[in-house]
């Protein structure tokens, strides 16, 4: 059973992931490809025992090679993907100034809720050298629509076995001059690799982060605009401890839903 924040009774949207194939009317299986391309930003996943496996594999190849800083494997899954066309800068979450699209993107909107409250339930596997990921991000349709909801963001390298995890959870502003940057990174005793549910209600301007039912943290000046989901596993060769090279990172999502 959910533990719902108050007011939140009605179920907008939820994928329980119990069908045999993802549902490509809500998910892209890439990750932001307008700055590397399909092939080079498709995910590593499978639908197995009514969960999402995300995972990312030794052969798996570096996402934007030779141009983002530092070097990153990622499988992601977004609710959403939009671009202008080939050497323009229109596109989604550029991470530098001057970034051009190398692969243009048709509009694609599966799922992008204006308010509500947004819940996964999931457990990550981690290393010192990977992290797992969800949050909300606009879907820059104009530039300023840009912010992000980091609903819960966990580095392998800020879990302590057995007693605590850093969770990551606020507001970016990114290129929104309504919202303010307010990040922190909360040390919460539960065990990532395990299940627990990562929520965040936004209304009437303000989010609250949900950790298991419990509210954690709460963030004004929140967008209202509509957002798409983003949830991924990330990988940093160059954090490599040396004995870690065969590690496979993986974020197994049960389930996602959206409350109104």
């Amino acid at each position: 059973m959910t533990t719902l924040p108050p007011g939140r009774s009605r179920l907008a949207f939820a994928d329980e992931f119990d069908a045999p194939t993802l549902d490509r009317s809500v998910w892209l299986p890439h990750y932001l490809p307008a700055w590397s391309s399909r092939a080079r930003s498709a995910a590593t996943y499978e639908i197995e025992g009514s969960c999402l496996r995300l995972s990312i594999p030794p052969g798996q190849r570096v996402w934007c090679a030779g141009d983002h800083t530092p070097p990153l494997r990622v499988s992601a899954v977004q609710s959403a993907s939009r671009s202008g066309p080939v050497g323009s800068t229109r596109g989604q979450q550029p991470y530098r100034p001057g970034l051009t699209v190398r692969e243009e993107q048709p509009s694609f909107v599966g799922w992008a809720p204006d308010s509500g409250y947004v819940a996964i339930r999931a457990r990550g596997v981690v290393s010192a050298r990977s992290m797992v990921a969800f949050w909300l991000v606009g879907l820059e349709d104009v530039p300023e629509r840009s912010a992000e909801v980091c609903v819960a963001e966990m580095f392998g390298h800020a879990v302590v076995p057995g007693r605590s995890t850093a969770v990551g959870t606020g507001l970016h502003a990114f290129r929104d001059p309504e919202v303010r940057e307010d990040f922190a990174a909360l040390d919460l005793p539960l065990d990532v690799s395990e299940f627990h549910v990562y929520g965040a209600d936004r209304t009437d301007g303000r989010v609250d982060f949900y950790v298991d039912g419990e509210l954690v943290r709460t963030c004004t000046g929140a967008p209202s605009y509509p957002m798409q989901l983003m949830i991924g596993v990330f990988d940093f060769p160059e954090r490599s401890t040396g004995d870690d090279a065969a590690a496979v990172p993986e974020l197994i999502v049960d389930w996602v839903r959206g409350y109104l």
